[in-house]
């Protein structure tokens, strides 16, 4: 089993995570929205949805939305929110999903890069690209590889609820590595993500076969252009021809 299919499952993954920034979120998501202007009611799905924070806040924006995630915590959690214009599914993005069934297919929050072999990533890339509909837009949020690898934090000591998280960090073999380990009632645990140091000219080489075209390049979250060395995430807006 994947490292993401038992950590994404895992409480301790949501104690970890549980700083994260609700109001940043909306923040970006409303560049994004600002940015492609998408009419009230178009339908947009969410790729690797999570908990589901950024479909509910799209949807109460007034867009129809579907969230996938391969987490079936996650999901069912999910499930409490739906409506007639919002609906999760349990789902593996290697697999095809829709076809041709969205205006708008979104990546956010380094939602891929997990899987082992690249032509896993570019079948993921492939099936999203087939959800959309010709001239609909894929937005990817991913890290910037070259930002991370030289501001890496290679160790870190967080507690959160009477855990003690031990964390480590290296970059090795073309992959992120973040190393966690703690105790909680006795018992020790361990956990390992690792998450492809994926460069733009990868990005390109998964989009190009499948009609996509690149349009805009951001580097962070208020989507002011994209640099390199110094942008900490990179974020692609491509259209379908």
């Amino acid at each position: 089993m994947s490292w993401f299919e038992t950590w994404f499952d895992s409480p301790y993954y949501h104690i970890l995570y549980q700083h994260r920034n609700e109001k940043d979120a909306e923040l970006f998501l409303d560049h994004l929205l600002e940015y492609l202007k998408p009419d009230h009611g178009r339908l947009m799905l969410d790729l690797g949805c999570g908990k589901g924070r950024h479909s509910i806040y799209l949807n109460n924006k007034g867009y129809d939305v579907t969230g996938i995630d391969l987490s079936k915590e996650s999901i069912d959690h999910c499930r409490q929110f739906e409506n007639d214009s919002l609906s999760f599914f349990v789902h593996d993005m290697r697999r095809l999903f829709r076809v041709n069934a969205f205006d708008y297919v979104l990546n956010l929050f380094t939602s891929f890069g997990y899987f082992e072999r690249d032509s896993e990533n570019m079948m993921a890339m492939k099936n999203a690209c087939f959800a959309l509909r010709k001239g609909g837009k894929l937005v990817i949020d991913y890290l910037n590889s070259d930002f991370v690898s030289h501001n890496l934090k290679k160790q870190e000591i967080i507690s959160l609820e009477g855990i003690t998280f031990e964390i480590s960090r290296e970059l090795k073999s073309g992959f992120f590595y973040k190393d966690i380990r703690f105790r909680d009632q006795g018992t020790d645990f361990h956990f390992t993500e690792k998450v492809a140091a994926l460069q733009l000219s990868d990005f390109e080489r998964y989009l190009s076969p499948f009609g996509m075209k690149i349009e805009k390049l951001a580097g962070n979250y208020d989507l002011q252009p994209f640099q390199k060395d110094n942008s900490p995430r990179l974020i692609i807006i491509a259209v379908k021809n």
